[in-house]
């Protein structure tokens, strides 16, 4: 490999020992020195490197290394491990051990790896390859069953009537939860190969970043390039509340939460006449005994009534699991899309500026809130026994669905009585927003 043609770290050692040095800094340490007595020290040896202190600046570090016949100066930084980027080292013989492997690709392989991206191999070998097959097999499944979710066009519509017509009538879109990477920093043992460009991944630690959600393992520049198709495999999900939402229905293949599927059918079940339903609270330790459940036994999970009794308590759980996602179900994005279209005086204006904001949702998203609201409209119909009406939900509900980017109490308080009323509204309009 042309990484194993970089030039070998070698250390500049002090004569004398120097009183100031620092406890995590060896020999390689001469103090205060000028940076014209460092580049003498380390003159034409290749891969030479000292630390000195910083005269403009004392209590400060400097790295001086040697690569292409000249002195490159890095400011040096500790917090329990060297750094001068984003890379930190036990030591700081393995800092410039990767320095000098990556100086000297970017030098030597520098039109190389500026073409690396131009013809990815991504589409055609391995974990593309791999989920395209798993994709065939799916769809085949479910061939019999097509699963479709309906995505209106924007219109602008007088009369509640046409609009309920025109949004029903518009033809379905079938349903494709794309999902981002979840790509984060990552240090391969041994030789590993770009899943995106095929080429070699170097440096000692941290050569590239691994999706944490499907095992992807690319270049830092080649995650840019990779396209949004994160199929999450189901042995890195390691629990079901506070999953994200897309992560969890695409590792289970659904179109929605299981949790919510199996909340909601086991209400509809035996509890739509229960006093104060959604309102009153379960027991918190029960509530907390279904999260766990669900986390350790996903959709085999028993919440029946054998199990749990108190119909409050599988409520409740739907609750936690809404209010415990990463992202809300309106996201943090269209957040403020959504106050403000509550804001709106005339109420045609208002119900069109929530569904244009509906639209922009995530699909997975998108399907879930149309699902819950449908729900809970169902279960407006039972106020005569369970005293919720649209208000009521809306009221408990809110701020369960949405939830402001920043954590400020005064904005949450500000803010309730639109969320109450954005959610009073999908609730009563269901049948037209959805």
């Amino acid at each position: 490999f042309i990484s194993q043609e970089a030039p070998r770290p070698k250390r500049v050692t002090c004569p004398q020992e120097m009183e100031t040095r620092p406890k995590y800094y060896g020999r390689e340490f001469h103090g205060m020195i000028p940076r014209e007595y460092a580049d003498q020290l380390l003159a034409g040896v290749e891969g030479a490197y000292l630390i000195r202190e910083s005269q403009r600046q004392p209590g400060t570090h400097t790295l001086a290394l040697r690569f292409g016949d000249q002195t490159l100066n890095y400011r040096l930084f500790y917090d329990g491990k060297h750094f001068v980027g984003e890379k930190r080292f036990e030591s700081v013989h393995d800092l410039v051990t990767d320095a000098l492997i990556t100086l000297y690709i970017e030098t030597k392989a520098a039109e190389y790896i500026a073409k690396m991206t131009t013809n990815p191999i991504y589409e055609h070998l391995g974990y593309t390859s791999l989920i395209k097959d798993k994709m065939v097999h799916r769809l085949s499944r479910a061939r019999s069953e097509p699963r479709r979710v309906t995505f209106q066009r924007e219109e602008r519509i007088s009369s509640p009537l046409l609009r309920r017509s025109a949004l029903k009538d518009t033809p379905e879109k079938q349903c494709s939860y794309e999902k981002i990477h979840n790509f984060k920093v990552h240090t391969f043992r041994g030789p590993h190969w770009c899943e995106y460009c095929a080429n070699f991944m170097w440096g000692l630690i941290a050569q590239g970043v691994r999706c944490s959600d499907c095992g992807l393992n690319v270049h830092k520049q080649c995650s840019k390039l990779v396209p949004s198709d994160c199929q999450p495999d189901l042995r890195r999900i390691k629990k079901v509340f506070s999953c994200d939402l897309t992560t969890l229905v695409k590792a289970h293949n659904t179109m929605r939460p299981m949790v919510v599927d199996m909340c909601i059918r086991e209400i509809e079940l035996r509890g739509m006449k229960s006093e104060g339903l959604y309102r009153v609270s379960g027991f918190s330790e029960h509530i907390e005994d279904v999260r766990l459940s669900f986390d350790r036994d996903g959709e085999k999970v028993d919440i029946s009534a054998s199990a749990y009794a108190d119909i409050n308590i599988i409520a409740g759980a739907l609750k936690l699991y809404f209010r415990d996602l990463p992202i809300p179900v309106i996201t943090f994005d269209l957040y403020s899309t959504f106050i403000q279209a509550a804001k709106i005086p005339n109420a045609e204006c208002r119900l069109e500026a929530i569904h244009e904001g509906l639209l922009q949702l995530p699909p997975a998203h998108y399907e879930t809130l149309r699902y819950l609201m449908a729900h809970l409209r169902r279960v407006t119909m039972f106020e005569k026994y369970n005293l919720m009406s649209a208000e009521n939900l809306g009221i408990v509900f809110g701020p369960t669905l949405m939830q402001a980017p920043e954590q400020n109490a005064l904005t949450t308080l500000n803010d309730m009585r639109q969320q109450k009323l954005v959610v009073q509204l999908m609730i009563e309009h269901e049948d037209v927003l959805f």
